[in-house]
């Protein structure tokens, strides 16, 4: 019997003309009872269907599976099954809301795990904050599921949880916050940058926001080879000449910043390229209007950008956020359902930065063909995305990871 699941269904396109907003009622409606339910894949309607089943036919397959614990990954669907795990501690932008408030984001994301990826998931919210405890608890129900998606984990202790994770499950591990986030920043930027026929790795790089989407962006641009970024957080741009940074901070102070930029957003966007936030803060439109022509900005934050579009779009050529109503949707659902629909597929054990390096590569290729300053990345409804990325994702495996 197979294990693999079958390809995602292509979902509806995104329609442009739906203007009405969106009331109180139906979302409250929408929500009630929960978003998700499980499904039965094997008929049931007869005694030899259960005799099948149930028992006592299921009997043969424990016993094959206590004899051969590899049996489990094709005769149960733990490996094809993602967990969505979350403590509450950093849910969208309204912070440490716990796991019960959280429950909806969680069931949200294991909707479009199906919905864009094929993939069953299952949410989990923890009513711990203790990385130990975390920890301890998946490792110990890790035998029900295949592969964990982190979520709305705050910083810096979702570093640690990832890192101490990834080494205690045999299995994809991925704070998509973070990794899903810097995917998708990677390939609009790397189109973005086409549109404005500016060199990528010579791009003078600012990221607002110095906590798990900030740091996973600037390693990710590091990585695909930009060499001229600043990192800001509430009291200013990271360098070495700052005695407060401990961790992360620390960490990308010494890596990042190579021009030794002191100061806030004035300082750092002044001639800059590319203003990537992802924080809370407010960027003025004076600070926009001092960096280079043909400037390219992205104001993820939601649901308030860091500078509103319209603003942005006065001194910038590109201009990206979050949202869905406004062009350049910049969507980890882009990222994430192919991500890990690739690694289940090709059988690894980790998400690798070269896994995520062609994941953003796929997506940046489904724009290329038309390509403008209002179209860098393609839609999130778009069906061509999970199946490329899933592609691309599973080819950049390498045995054994």
């Amino acid at each position: 019997m197979s294990h693999s699941s079958p390809a995602p269904a292509a979902p509806p396109s995104l329609d442009h003309t739906q203007t009405q907003p969106i009331t109180d009622e139906e979302i409250f409606s929408s929500h009630e009872g929960g978003k998700l339910s499980v499904g039965v894949v094997r008929p049931l309607a007869t005694k030899r269907d259960l005799s099948i089943a149930y028992t006592p036919g299921v009997a043969q397959v424990s016993r094959a599976i206590a004899a051969d614990p590899d049996l489990a990954r094709t005769h149960t669907w733990a490996s094809r099954l993602v967990a969505v795990v979350s403590d509450g501690t950093a849910v969208l932008g309204l912070g440490n809301i716990g796991p019960a408030a959280s429950l909806p984001v969680m069931e949200g994301k294991s909707a479009l795990f199906k919905t864009f990826g094929g993939l069953d998931s299952i949410p989990i919210v923890l009513d711990t904050t203790d990385v130990d405890e975390i920890i301890e608890t998946l490792v110990r129900i890790a035998p029900s599921f295949g592969a964990v998606n982190l979520e709305d984990i705050s910083a810096p202790r979702c570093f640690e949880l990832e890192r101490r994770l990834i080494e205690a499950l045999d299995m994809p591990v991925m704070h998509d916050d973070q990794h899903g986030t810097a995917v998708v920043a990677l390939a609009a930027l790397t189109n973005a940058s086409k549109v404005v026929g500016k060199e990528f790795s010579e791009l003078r790089v600012v990221i607002a926001g110095a906590g798990a989407a900030g740091i996973a962006v600037a390693e990710m641009l590091l990585t695909a080879g930009v060499r001229d970024v600043v990192l800001l957080d509430s009291k200013g741009a990271l360098h070495t000449g700052r005695g407060d940074l401990t961790g992360m901070k620390a960490e990308f102070a010494e890596r990042t910043n190579p021009r030794g930029v002191a100061g806030g957003t004035a300082e750092a966007l002044a001639g800059a390229d590319v203003f990537i936030g992802v924080s809370s803060s407010t960027v003025p439109e004076e600070h926009i209007a001092a960096m280079a022509d043909g400037a390219i900005v992205f104001a993820l934050s939601n649901p308030d950008p860091e500078v509103a579009p319209e603003v942005a779009r006065r001194h910038a050529a590109v201009v990206a956020t979050g949202r869905s109503d406004f062009p350049n949707q910049i969507n980890n659902v882009l990222a994430f359902p192919g991500i890990f629909r690739g690694a289940l597929d090709a059988g690894a054990r980790r998400i690798t930065p070269a896994m995520k390096l062609a994941a953003a590569r796929a997506i940046a290729e489904l724009a290329e063909d038309k390509l403008s300053a209002d179209y860098i990345v393609p839609s999130p409804l778009d069906p061509r995305v999970a199946p490329a990325v899933t592609a691309a994702v599973a080819a950049a495996v390498v045995v054994g990871e």
